[in-house]
């Protein structure tokens, strides 16, 4: 039997455009517009689980589903005291810690997490899905679809920071005898795609607008 897993960055936020750390904050119009395209990417018959995060809740709706269930395995990488700054910010006011967060996966920010414990959280949390039976969709945060990719790759958690991932895309792994694979990164609809579903959005806005009237 192969497990299947997509695993869903939320769609664009105001943090992701500021680069800074995210509190718990909502999609913008692009973010819902991205979440939206995947739609007709998605495997049909999928169990579909989020982060508890606001973003995710909102990336799940655009989805389609709205009754995804909070998964606490899936949640970011906490930030702790630098939630709601921005990394320029931080950086200006004392690089130091800064440049320790992205070169040492021990380090983590005062109150947070570090790389080395989101990684092995979601190593713990693939592997209690290696034997699912349906495909599962689950929706989540950047730091956590690196993260299992270097669990699947079987690289070192400082390879997270080698790994770009997009918000509104797909990562695929797929695990047999309990042991995870790659099948795809980073994959992301057409400009096209995204375009269509905003305008499809906006006109259903309008539409419930003109009908509350």
């Amino acid at each position: 039997m192969t497990a299947r897993l997509h695993l869903l960055r939320h769609g664009t936020t105001a943090a992701v455009r500021a680069a800074s750390f995210p509190l718990d904050e909502g999609l913008d119009d692009r973010g819902r517009a991205e979440a939206h395209a995947l739609r007709a990417h998605l495997p049909s018959n999928a169990v579909v689980l989020r982060s508890p995060a606001r973003r995710c809740a909102e990336t799940a709706v655009a989805l389609g589903h709205p009754d995804a269930a909070e998964d606490d395995g899936l949640r970011e990488a906490g930030f702790g005291d630098w939630a709601g700054r921005s990394l320029a910010d931080l950086h200006a006011a004392d690089p130091e810690p800064v440049v320790a967060w992205m070169t040492d996966p021990a380090f983590a920010p005062p109150g947070g997490e570090s790389l080395e414990a989101l990684t092995a959280r979601v190593g713990a949390w693939l592997s209690a899905h290696a034997e699912d039976e349906q495909p599962l969709v689950a929706v989540t945060h950047g730091g956590v679809v690196r993260a299992a990719i270097a669990v699947a790759l079987g690289a070192p958690a400082g390879a997270a920071w080698r790994i770009d991932v997009t918000p509104g895309s797909v990562t695929e792994l797929h695990a047999h005898d309990g042991r995870w694979r790659m099948v795809r990164a980073n994959w992301t609809p057409s400009r096209d795609e995204v375009r269509a579903a905003r305008g499809a959005l906006a006109a259903e806005r309008d539409g419930g607008n003109e009908a509350a009237r």
